[in-house]
């Protein structure tokens, strides 16, 4: 490979990773940051919204956007029935999660953070599910 060749592919290289909020690779097409929270949004539920999130994320900041529309998701199955004991323990949680990278420099943490979040909010929204009788 000429010098040439290599700086170009180099540079191609890195303008992928020089803006991770601007576009990604989610379900075989380019998609904003924008388009990737409308897809969360307009999934049926938390755990189509996690899997968007999973296969579209940014591992970096911009996956703190997604991680708040999956938790917005996934909450709408759970936060309204809870009682104040379990909405203070879920908040809990969510600050643990917060504080588990708060010391930490670098966007993948504010990535590893969106993912605990939103994790939270899956496990809870998946009690949620569990619980609710069958109906016909």
């Amino acid at each position: 490979m000429r010098l040439g060749s290599r700086l170009a592919a180099l540079a191609a290289i890195l303008s992928l990773g020089a803006d991770p909020a601007h576009a990604a690779v989610c379900m075989d097409k380019s998609m904003t940051q924008d388009e990737i929270v409308d897809t969360i949004n307009a999934t049926r539920g938390c755990a189509a919204a996690m899997k968007v999130f999973r296969d579209c994320e940014f591992g970096a900041s911009g996956d703190v956007q997604l991680g708040a529309a999956v938790e917005k998701k996934c909450e709408a199955d759970f936060l309204s029935r809870l009682g104040a004991s379990q909405k203070k323990a879920y908040a809990s949680q969510l600050k643990r999660c917060d504080a588990k990278y708060q010391n930490e420099s670098g966007t993948m943490y504010r990535s590893f953070t969106a993912f605990c979040r939103a994790e939270v909010s899956q496990r809870y929204s998946q009690k949620a599910l569990k619980a609710r009788p069958k109906t016909r």
